[in-house]
């Protein structure tokens, strides 16, 4: 029997940049075509952490309004168990009570131009768990409303690897962008969680060779794990040169960037051959600076944006449950609600402290 549902919880709730606090609020009761889902796992976003810092992209600037809002509960890389819903919610979503389901970031209106075109994941309004609109997941409870795009998940994951889902579907859809060819030299840029999650998903690209970069050594073997063929350090090793030796001089084919710091895209600009793919999947937390004339008249560079993980969560999903990934060594860290602040902290820390940091919010 499921446990009973309570009338209040404890949740995180974002009061502004570097102002997330912990609070009791009420748990949410679903309205008509509504779950309700006890929270297993949440993971922690850089991208949680950039909104948590204050990022223009999340709070505004001179050229943008603000996207997130305050009085949200954040975390929208989650897993739960469904606890309640109609039968009009448990229809629409393919599940039952005590199925265990992950979410998507994006709810998507279904209405705007985007969404019309099947391109739901650049819905318009933009609507997304954890920032705008709809609470994430850092509470003991939380909605999965109509709109959603709700997976199941076996139960046989630990849930801080079921959470895994989303970062690795992002990774994935980053992975279909490059368009990876059976003889191209693929080069990752990050050994994190999506760096990660793009040399698995590459890996199954099965290109001639597959090439990991990351500062930390220790990153560097779990990314031979996860399928890298070759590994180099950019603090140790000059990255473009030991690419152009692999290369008879040419350069890559394929450029996966997934760390979200400012030097690696000219890293990545100057390692490509001529015709090559870029392909960008981060958050950056600052505007970047570049030699646009690298990416045209030099060399005639595709250069393709990434975001969220549509059609991607099914292939995901299977990757997990059939063991394909390392997960065990990527999610490091599993932490309380109550010990948010040290979460956050933990991805923050740039010594290669933690991989994935995941909240537990009712263990």
């Amino acid at each position: 029997m499921p446990n009973p549902i309570p009338s209040r919880m404890s949740a995180v709730v974002v009061h502004g940049p570097e102002d997330y606090r912990l609070e009791e609020v009420d748990v949410p009761a679903p309205a008509a075509g509504e779950l309700l889902i006890e929270v297993e796992a949440v993971g922690v976003c850089a991208s949680d952490l950039k909104c948590y810092h204050g990022a223009a992209k999340f709070w505004g600037d001179e050229n943008r309004a603000a996207w997130a809002q305050k009085g949200i509960i954040p975390g929208h890389e989650f897993v739960g168990t469904v606890v309640s819903g109609d039968e009009e919610a448990l229809r629409h979503h393919k599940v039952e009570v005590g199925d265990r389901i992950a979410c998507e970031q994006i709810v998507p209106c279904e209405e705007c131009r985007y969404c019309r075109r099947g391109e739901y994941w650049m819905c318009g309004p933009h609507d997304m768990f954890g920032f705008r609109n709809y609470h994430g997941a850092m509470a003991q409870y939380t909605l999965v409303p109509k709109k959603a795009r709700a997976h199941k998940v076996s139960h046989d994951l630990k849930p801080e690897h079921a959470a895994y889902a989303e970062p690795l579907s992002c990774a994935l859809h980053a992975v279909e962008r490059a368009d990876i060819k059976f003889g191209d030299v693929v080069v990752v840029a990050g050994c994190g969680p999506i760096g990660l999650g793009l040399i698995a998903g590459a890996r199954q690209k099965n290109p001639m060779t597959l090439v990991a970069l990351d500062l930390d050594d220790d990153k560097l073997e779990l990314g031979r794990r996860c399928g890298a063929d070759v590994t180099f350090n950019p603090l140790k090793d000059d990255v473009v040169a030991k690419v152009a030796e692999l290369t008879e001089g040419y350069g890559a084919d394929v450029y996966l960037e997934g760390t979200g710091a400012t030097p690696a895209v000219g890293q990545g600009l100057n390692l490509l051959r001529k015709l090559g793919t870029y392909v960008e999947y981060s958050v950056f937390g600052s505007d970047v600076t570049v030699d646009w004339s690298i990416i045209s008249d030099d060399k005639e560079l595709n250069v393709l944006g990434a975001h969220l993980g549509p059609h991607c969560w099914p292939a995901a999903i299977k990757l997990l449950e059939q063991g394909k990934i390392p997960v065990d060594e990527i999610c490091t860290h599993q932490l309380g609600l109550s010990e948010f602040q040290q979460a956050l902290d933990l991805v923050a820390d740039t010594s290669g402290a933690s991989v994935k940091v995941s909240i537990l919010p009712n263990a």
